[in-house]
């Protein structure tokens, strides 16, 4: 269980990364390059890829996509936290499962119990009440949660893809994405640095380190609660997701005072069930 709890705190703390940053200034492509650059560090030194099993046959047209999709979507995260809060953008991230299911349904053909569907009859009205703003602000910035949930939605589909591959371990290829991802940033850093002469601080790469560690202690303790519950990964599963929307949520409300309405609450709550449902999806 200590596996699950610190992967759970790890994932919040990168939202609470985001959030104080916007305090700095910063800058969060370089932020999110300097993360992919300590997370494949920390991936090379704790895993220790053999990337002489990689080929051309490798599903390289999967590595690409994701190297560009989670960098991109990353991105929006930390603006989804800074205009909407760690609580509505990490139920945003959390709901996301839905996609994969939804694709396993319509693309994939996979039978569906009556908890799977209950869980999308849940599910989807807890997003809309999640997100929905009073009447009277007119900030509300809803397309950046929702960018996050149909972003990590789609990762999550290519990750399971990537899980298909048995010829490489999951490892080599999660590093594999993460180099591809650190291109990519690297890419629009110097297009930045060179066209826009935004200069590079240290503040972002100090803030991109620390996102870059509990971003992959997420990775690391999540895979290890697996191995610990290997038996009972629905366990894991539920931990995670339920977790982390509790934890968010308490820290944004606590700590960051935002501010939820009554509506607010109700599809908080409304996403707890949904995920519960699917747990039991997965156990009957």
């Amino acid at each position: 269980m200590l596996f699950l709890i610190l992967s759970i705190i790890c994932s919040v703390t990168v939202g609470i990364l985001f959030k104080f940053s916007r305090h700095y200034n910063v800058n969060n492509a370089q932020i999110v390059a300097a993360n992919y650059l300590v997370a494949i560090i920390l991936c090379y030194l704790f895993f220790n890829p053999n990337l002489n099993e990689v080929n051309t046959s490798s599903p390289w047209h999967i590595y690409i996509a994701l190297g560009i999709l989670l960098p991109s979507v990353f991105l929006f995260l930390a603006i989804s936290i800074k205009h909407m809060g760690i609580v509505k953008t990490d139920a945003a991230q959390r709901l996301s499962l839905f996609i994969p299911i939804l694709a396993a349904w319509l693309i994939f053909k996979e039978d569906f119990n009556v908890f799977k569907v209950t869980a999308l009859v849940v599910g989807f009205p807890a997003l809309v009440l999640i997100l929905s703003k009073p009447s009277q602000n007119t900030k509300n910035k809803w397309i950046y949660p929702t960018v996050v949930l149909l972003g990590f939605g789609i990762i999550d589909i290519l990750f399971k893809q990537i899980a298909l591959f048995t010829t490489l371990p999951y490892i080599t290829s999660l590093f594999i994405v993460f180099s591809v991802a650190l291109v990519i940033m690297f890419a629009v850093v110097s297009y930045e640095v060179l066209a826009n002469k935004v200069q590079l601080a240290l503040k972002n790469i100090i803030f991109g380190g620390l996102v870059g560690i509990f971003n992959f202690g997420n990775i690391l303790f999540y895979l290890k609660a697996h191995q610990v519950f290997a038996k009972n990964p629905s366990t894991v599963f539920a931990g995670m997701n339920m977790g982390v929307i509790i934890i968010g949520s308490l820290v944004g409300i606590l700590v960051f005072k935002e501010k939820l309405t009554k509506i607010n609450y109700a599809g908080l709550f409304m996403a707890l069930v949904a995920i519960v449902l699917i747990v039991f999806s997965q156990t009957k």
